[in-house]
């Protein structure tokens, strides 16, 4: 027999697939069925994500072939413009030989050097290269290489007083150091400066009296 609630009702009217609801409302939806719906928005990011992560892996690679061959381009072609510049150097040299040559006039050939060591110099500084100017200025191991000394009067002592070969600047680096002659007193000068230094000596007459 069914049993009654306080109402008089009997508990076999509730609907038994309701679960504890009341007749003629719907149920709600399996569990399983609410995570497959609700993991379809993260499916759909996750192929977005792997689209982005393809098109940037293929255009990294596209981006190392072109820095490769950007790379090889410039180890090949990098002297390019200095390659230029020396050419009508190498024009004027021609020049100059096949002139002494056809005017038997040695005076020719030299102006023919002289004019393109000008054109030269004048190219290396294009690049930034410069002479340094030693003479008369003070010896600095940072610039000079000294490999000899010479007796000077009218320089001060480590001063350069020769050059045997030009220095060079590139910007502000030493391209190459210059080769000069080191300024020192003469031998005489230095002995009668340490006697003018030296306590005066007594005379022997002096000591008898």
């Amino acid at each position: 027999m069914a049993k009654k609630d306080e109402n008089g009702k009997t508990i076999s009217g509730l609907d038994p697939s309701s679960k504890g609801g009341p007749r003629g409302e719907e149920a709600p939806p399996p569990e399983g069925e609410i995570r497959s719906e609700a993991a379809t928005p993260k499916q759909d990011e996750q192929r977005e994500l792997q689209d982005k992560y393809l098109r940037l892996a293929a255009e990294f690679e596209n981006y190392k072939r072109r820095a490769l061959r950007d790379q090889r381009d410039h180890v090949q072609f990098a002297n390019e413009g200095l390659l230029k510049e020396l050419i009508p150097i190498v024009d004027n040299l021609e020049r100059a030989i096949q002139a002494s040559k056809e005017q038997h006039e040695s005076q020719r050939l030299v102006q023919g050097v002289e004019l393109t060591l000008k054109q030269f110099l004048e190219t290396m500084m294009k690049f930034g290269v410069r002479q340094m100017d030693s003479v008369g200025k003070p010896f600095d191991p940072a610039l000079h290489q000294a490999v000899t000394r010479l007796e000077s009067i009218e320089l001060p002592e480590n001063t350069v007083l020769e050059e045997y070969q030009k220095g060079y600047l590139l910007h502000d680096r030493v391209l190459r150091a210059a080769m000069v002659a080191v300024a020192v007193a003469p031998a005489s000068a230095s002995g009668a400066e340490k006697d003018a230094q030296s306590p005066a000596r007594q005379h022997p007459s002096d000591e008898l009296t």
